[in-house]
This record gives structure tokens, sequence and C-alpha cells, in this order.
């Protein structure tokens, strides 16, 4: 309890107050907050649709509208597929070497990997003919931010694999030779059978995955820049709360304790609702 006190809610009431000032130490109330959300660095649709950016909290949803149900389906696939493979053991291994990779590192790979001239994903689309993706995702708008979530894919799915191979071995093998006997074809016993049973393991996958979308950061800066790449077209919430805190001069620390306030209260948000749903169902 006192570690929580003094590592949790201490820096979190603090950074509420900081939120509640201006630079220049003069009480400002909410005023940091109309800055926060009437800023297009936070929402900007001027002319959509129209190449990002978009701002911060769009790009963020944008982020868990395809990183979430990527990660988490293909992981599910995976653990799936590999649930009777023999070796089974080193896949599981070696696709979770991205869970394990610093995310800094991480990032830094992107520039790589998207590399218009040595990149492999470039490289592959050229081979197929695509000449409007063989060119350097990291180096445009429009290709920017979708390059970073499908990289995220890669070194999140390892999570969702490996909760999701565990929690397959808690279910009794009787239900599906059940299931079988009664005649009951692959979808039908995935949907009716194997998926909700493995409910508890989707409600942790789901919570840990918007949390650490919402937080993204490091993978952003190790592949961009503190403005969020080309045109800030890759720009989120933890990158803006950062830029204002560390990079402009002067710095706005209140504004920058303002994004964390709010960033913390859409994190709280998304976690309760995304538990509550999944138990009610």
């Amino acid at each position: 309890m006192l570690l929580i006190l003094l590592f949790v809610a201490y820096p979190v009431f603090a950074t509420i107050g900081v939120s509640l000032f201006s630079s220049d130490g003069k009480f400002a109330g909410l005023a940091n907050y109309g800055e926060v959300l009437g800023s297009p660095d936070t929402v900007n649709l001027n002319g959509f649709p129209k190449p990002p950016p978009f701002g911060t909290l769009i790009h963020s949803a944008i982020w868990i509208g395809i990183h979430l149900p990527l990660s988490l389906f293909l992981g599910l696939w995976l653990a799936l597929v590999l649930r009777n493979v023999k070796g089974a053991s080193w896949v599981k291994t070696a696709i979770f070497i991205g869970m394990v990779t610093p995310l800094i590192i991480g990032g830094i790979l992107m520039l790589y990997i998207y590399d218009g001239s040595i990149g492999i994903v470039p490289k592959f689309f050229g081979a197929l003919g695509i000449q409007g993706l063989a060119v350097g995702w990291m180096q445009r708008p429009t290709t920017l931010l979708f390059g970073l979530i499908f990289g995220s894919v890669w070194l999140w799915t390892g999570f969702s694999l490996i909760v999701y191979s565990a929690g397959l071995t808690t279910i009794p093998k009787d239900y599906w030779e059940a299931a079988q006997v009664d005649g009951t074809s692959t979808f039908r016993m995935f949907t009716r059978v194997t998926f909700p049973l493995l409910k508890p393991m989707t409600i942790v996958v789901i919570t840990m995955t918007i949390l650490w979308e919402l937080k993204i950061f490091d993978l952003v800066i190790g592949a961009t820049s503190p403005q969020g790449g080309v045109g800030g077209a890759a720009d989120v919430l933890a990158l803006q709360m950062y830029r204002y805190a560390f990079v402009e001069i002067p710095a706005r620390r209140g504004v920058a304790a303002a994004v964390a306030t709010f960033l913390s209260i859409l994190t709280m948000v998304a976690t309760v609702s995304t538990i509550r749903y999944m138990v009610k169902r």
C-alpha cells in the first residue's frame, strides 16, 4: 500500500494539480484542458478525408481500431493452430521475441523494414507490382501511421498468443470431443465452445492491449521524431504530452499535465467499459 501511494497515487494527484496551473504558476482552472481539446494537435479534421495528421486523439483511436482486432485474433488463431503441433514452443518463443523487444529498438527496426531502398516491405510490394506501396513508408504521411500500426502488431501479437495458449489448456478436451460426436462444424465449435470459454483471457488481452495502445510512445519516437514524423502524421497522445513538457521552448508543463490527465481518464474509461461489457456477456 505504501508503494502504491508513493509511486501511483501521489504522481496522479500531483499531475492533476500541475494541470490546473499555467506555465507562469498562476491558477488556470480548466483552461489547460480547454486548450488541449481545442488544439489542432489533438483533433484536426479540417478538410477530412485528407492524408494525416488528424490529431493525436484521432491517431490513437485509429491505432486501437486497427491494432486491437489484428493482434487479438492473430494471437488467437496462432494459439489454435499451434495447439497440437510438435515443437510449437519454439515457434511461440520466436513470435514472443517481438513482445520482449524494447519498443525504442522496435521503432528503429521500423526505419529499416519500411526503408524505400532496402526495406523488406517496399521490396515485397514492388515484387507484386504495387508501386504505390513500394516506397519509403516512414517518409510519407499517407503510410507512416499505418506502417507503425502494422509493425506494432508484430511486436504485441506474442502477448495474446501466450495468454490464449494458456487459456486453451484450461478447457477440458471432453467439450471438443462431445461437440465432434454431435457433428458440430469447426466454425460452430469455435463460436459456441472455444471462444466463449476463453472470455477471461479475452478480457485480459483487450484490457492490456488498449492500455498499451493509449500509452504508445517509444515506438513512435524511435521511428520518427518528437513531432510525430512527417507533418505529425504519427503523432499520438503520449508523444504530444512529452513534446509539450520537454521539447517545446518555453515548456508548457500545465498543458502537458492536462494531456497526461486526459490520457489517464481515457485509459480508465476504456478499461472499465471493456471489463463491464465482457463480464455482462
